[in-house]
């Protein structure tokens, strides 16, 4: 191979390997956002060690989730509206409007939890704090090198919140032996939390997240299937990752006996645990981690919603689809500014809708799979994906049924 051959196939894998982890870090950080974070303090709070299986339910049900979703949109080149639409006709307005529906509701959390962030970070208003969180994300559409700007504060925001948690896990020194026990076998199993965890790190628009990305970067077809897959995995080790640590930072104030406040209009769980952990520099920690989550969040949130607003008008330029994200931001902040709901109330109610919306999208995709081949020309679906695919669509329906009431009981007790 020739010095300038050996240069352009290096040229042509760098971007590619550059495009695969931007969806990594794209898809992750946008599970691990703030609805994930109060979330996950709210029902560790509420159930100490057993919510640990929720944990690992959520990850293994992400695993079948993200691999079979990636590898269809990748595979048949389409957006997952598009694609939905071109298996069953009409069947991508409505994935569309329930994911841009939940990816509404979502930012609005998103915005909330980035004002919640700077408040405990620098003592800054949450509105305020709200306000110029969405107008940096503003601001970062609007640029020219808006992809480049986005794949680049995606991976480092990933990797800080991910070191910033771990010291906080370190700190709290959490009972290990006790959380790993209670992650297969639990004193209790609590549907409507897992489904409401689920919706928040792999329901609604995070689902599709990453495979967008990779449909724009054009990582396509059988020829990319491998990296797709592989990209996929990654992601999911990297949410998975920062979920445990997440918990593990949390369980270890709850198992010291530490009292967190769930009562309050304004209560912020996360916030809570991190001080009692770390003292005021645990409570400076949080603010940056659940800052940079929700920040990540808003973009994510707002990129892929907008992704599915193609099924509408396909011919929108990509200059277009920047303007069109840009109003889903203003529009989410505006909401944000005049509503009274609790934040962390909001985010609960969020994760709670998306993974309402996870099973409708997760059975499209597994119709294509099963009774499409022809969109995905020169591959054969591995069989394995598909039954486990099933196996975890009919628990996100079986889930998704048990837990509606019990989610609007829970966020009026909150």
């Amino acid at each position: 191979m020739s010095a300038q051959e050996a240069k352009n196939k290096k040229s042509f894998i760098n971007p590619r390997r550059s495009s695969l982890i931007a969806a990594i870090f794209l898809m992750a950080t946008s599970a691990i956002g703030p609805g994930f974070i109060t979330q996950t303090a709210t029902f560790t709070a509420t159930m100490g060690a057993a919510f640990a299986f929720g944990i690992l339910a959520s990850i293994v049900i992400d695993y079948f989730v993200q691999q079979n979703i990636w590898r269809v949109v990748t595979l048949t080149r389409m957006r997952a509206a598009e694609l939905a639409n071109t298996a069953l006709p009409g069947s991508g307005y409505l994935l569309a409007v329930l994911v841009i529906f939940g990816g509404l509701v979502f930012n609005i959390g998103n915005i909330a939890g980035a004002g919640l962030g700077l408040n405990a970070l620098l003592g800054l208003d949450p509105k305020w704090g709200g306000l110029l969180s969405a107008l940096l994300a503003i601001y970062i559409f609007s640029s020219r090198r808006a992809g480049v700007a986005i794949d680049r504060m995606m991976i480092v925001l990933g990797l800080i919140m991910i070191g910033l948690t771990l010291y906080v896990a370190i700190v709290s020194q959490p009972p290990l032996g006790e959380a790993l026990r209670q992650s297969v076998l639990p004193d209790e199993i609590n549907f409507a939390t897992i489904t409401t965890i689920v919706g928040g790190t792999v329901g609604g628009y995070i689902s599709y997240a990453g495979a967008h990305r990779l449909l724009d970067k054009g990582a396509v077809g059988p020829d990319h299937i491998h990296e797709v897959s592989s990209a996929a995995t990654k992601g999911i080790l990297v949410v998975g990752v920062m979920r445990y640590i997440l918990f593990l930072a949390i369980f270890g104030v709850v198992a010291s006996g530490a009292s967190i406040d769930l009562s309050a209009h304004n209560a912020n769980p996360a916030s809570q645990a991190f001080q009692y952990a770390a003292g005021e520099f645990g409570l400076r920690i949080f603010g940056f981690i659940l800052w940079a989550a929700a920040i990540t969040s808003v973009i994510g949130a707002a990129y892929t919603s907008v992704s599915f607003m193609t099924v509408f008008r396909p011919t929108l330029t990509e200059r277009q689809r920047s303007i069109a994200t840009v109003v889903f931001i203003a529009v989410s902040l505006v909401i944000y500014l005049l509503m009274g709901t609790a934040p962390a109330a909001l985010l609960v109610f969020a994760g709670g809708f998306n993974g309402l919306v996870l099973p409708v999208g997760m059975s499209l995709f597994l119709y294509v799979g099963w009774r499409r081949a022809d969109l995905m020309p020169g591959y054969h679906y591995p069989r394995w994906l598909l039954w486990s695919g099933l196996v975890i669509c009919l628990l996100t329906w079986y889930m998704g049924a048990m837990s509606v009431s019990a989610i609007f009981n829970f966020l009026k007790v909150v």
